[in-house]
């Protein structure tokens, strides 16, 4: 039975997937849409908070850690959204290009002198158009749970890659769903297992796969750790 706490969350959760549905059938993609216009409203003061940029630390410097660079390296960005991890690697690369569907959190990047002539942000859905383009990395942070189809995306970020590409991500362990607001659009998946999430990414080319807990995010009372993925495209794939 639900209680006057949970009915209109359960409502809410009903109305946004039944809208969903319907798009789909009509052939129009919503989610993009519905992040697109959540994240634009958040780009003024998505830096500010001390817990994202705790959690981005974290991130960036796990990549740091487990990834070797080079100055060499093109490195893609998916869902980069201020910056906040390309400001870790950039210094580290040669160049990378910053992906996202919020043309204001790019715009918020592109506005980061750091980032000046090391950073292209380009706003594009990776999963619905490809740049034409391969690079010697993917990264991506919390970005994966606001894709609906898990394996088509790391099918993409495999067909981005160079052979011998590495692939760097990190999101949410499995979580009961508390994460986040109720009302935060696009949100598909309450963290990923991370057996399964090998399995994904062995089947679609991917070698060397390994699993790090990059941080744990306090919130609530309840812990969130958050793992980060590194794995190497095979040289055939």
């Amino acid at each position: 039975m639900a209680t006057l706490e949970s009915a209109p969350r359960t409502a809410s959760q009903y109305l946004r997937r039944q809208l969903i549905s319907i798009a789909h059938s009509l052939g129009v993609t919503l989610a993009p849409l519905l992040m697109s216009k959540y994240f634009d409203e958040k780009a003024t003061d998505w830096d500010a908070d001390d817990r994202r940029k705790q959690l981005s630390s974290a991130i960036g410097s796990s990549i740091l850690a487990h990834i070797p660079l080079d100055d060499r390296m093109e490195v893609l960005d998916f869902g980069a959204g201020t910056g906040l991890i390309s400001a870790y690697v950039a210094p580290r690369v040669h160049k990378i290009v910053a992906v996202d569907t919020s043309e204001s959190m790019l715009a918020a990047l592109a506005g980061k002198p750091e980032l000046r002539g090391k950073v292209e942000a380009i706003c594009v859905d990776i999963t619905e158009r490809s740049l034409d383009k391969r690079f010697d990395l993917v990264i991506s942070a919390m970005a994966m749970h606001h894709v609906p189809d898990t394996a088509a995306l790391i099918q993409n970020f495999a067909d981005h890659l160079k052979p011998r590409g590495k692939l760097a991500l990190a999101d949410l362990d499995t979580e009961d769903g508390s994460f986040h607001p109720d009302k935060t659009a696009g949100v598909f998946h309450h963290g990923f297992d991370r057996g399964e999430l090998q399995t994904m990414l062995e089947k679609r080319g991917f070698a060397d796969v390994h699993f790090f807990t990059a941080h744990t995010i306090m919130k609530d009372g309840k812990e969130y750790p958050v793992f980060l993925v590194t794995a190497t495209k095979s040289q055939a794939a």
